[in-house]
């Protein structure tokens, strides 16, 4: 009725699940040693196999932590995080905020238009946009939206304010 068979039954090639013993552990990796999944058990591993608090941290996978760089930041070998410099951005929309409130004169072009083609308008600066600006006429109180996609200068009487959002740390005045 039963096999006459050692359970379980010793393999004469490697597989997948049953690596290959160096002569040096052959007697510690025995058919009589392993488990019913046919691996050894922690218990019966041979002291040179088992990791130790002895044995250099090489051995045991490493895990690091990289901290998130921002983009255009450049990184030494230390990990010392060196961000660039900041950009200047003088935009007009900027130029425009920093002098709200101030009395400006807007020369502005528009093609293909049969009534007229440039056009002058003068008024105090409410408001600026990426793509537009505000003005109103002091006299009546008519404000005007006009698409910066038709302006070519604007003029002030009086000095503008430049404060750059770095360098000296002064604001400049132009």
């Amino acid at each position: 009725m039963y096999n006459k068979m050692p359970w379980p039954p010793a393999q004469t090639s490697a597989t997948p699940t049953q690596p290959v013993a160096s002569p040096a552990t052959q007697q510690a990796v025995s058919p009589a040693n392993m488990n019913m999944m046919g691996t050894m058990p922690a218990a019966n591993m041979p002291i040179a196999n088992m990791p130790s608090a002895n044995m250099p941290s090489a051995a045991l996978p490493v895990t690091t932590f990289v901290p998130p760089v921002p983009a255009g930041s450049m990184v030494s070998p230390m990990g010392t995080v060196f961000a660039p410099p900041p950009r200047e951005e003088s935009y007009v929309e900027n130029i425009l905020r920093m002098n709200l409130g101030k009395v400006a004169t807007l020369y502005m072009t528009y093609e293909n238009n049969s009534e007229w083609n440039a056009k002058v308008f003068k008024g105090v600066l409410e408001a600026a946009g990426r793509d537009h600006i505000i003005i109103s006429d002091p006299v009546t109180g008519k404000r005007f939206l006009l698409l910066t996609l038709n302006l070519d200068y604007i003029t002030f009487d009086e000095p503008l304010n430049y404060n750059l959002p770095f360098g000296t740390g002064q604001a400049a005045r132009r």
